[in-house]
């Protein structure tokens, strides 16, 4: 067996696998659920652009829904943005997403309310809550910030310079 195929059977049994070029890459779904679609062109062409470049690093879908889930399905971890969430730095999601990928998280859902935010019940289910400023965000800007964030620390686990 080949060095490379012996490090890709390794590193899927972590969750991670080995791209064309040799690159580690996760084996993690992130799957982000919005309340309707943005009706302002900067966070349209914004979201667009950053789900696009995220794909390119990893499995990264985005669906847009009229009512967010009420059950979560056995394995998945959700993450909802709220503003009342925790307060983390760039290198401290990286963190979180490391971990996660450690501990073999295969599924992450991330949630962005409508105009009316999260309810109780919600947060109440969700892994982690997380805020993006102790302002209350626009929920279209708080979707081009987290895509903004997520990308930025897929950048710093490839060790690409966008973190500056």
């Amino acid at each position: 067996m080949r060095r490379v195929e012996t490090m890709e059977l390794c590193f899927r049994g972590a969750g991670w696998h080995l791209d064309r070029a040799g690159v580690i890459l996760s084996l993690m779904k992130w799957k982000l659920l919005t309340i309707g679609k943005p009706a302002l062109e900067y966070a349209r062409l914004g979201a667009d652009e950053y789900v696009r470049r995220l794909q390119r690093q990893t499995d990264f879908s985005w669906q847009v829904v009229k009512v967010l889930p009420a059950e979560k399905p056995a394995g998945h971890f959700w993450l909802v943005l709220d503003e009342r969430g925790a307060a983390l730095t760039t290198m401290a999601l990286r963190e979180k997403v490391d971990g996660w990928e450690m501990a073999a998280v295969k599924h992450i859902t991330v949630m962005i309310g409508g105009s009316d935010g999260h309810d109780q019940s919600t947060r109440a289910r969700a892994d982690l809550v997380l805020g993006l400023s102790a302002l209350t965000l626009q929920h279209e800007l708080a979707l081009v910030v987290f895509l903004e964030a997520l990308y930025r620390v897929y950048t710093l686990k490839r060790g690409e310079p966008y973190h500056r």
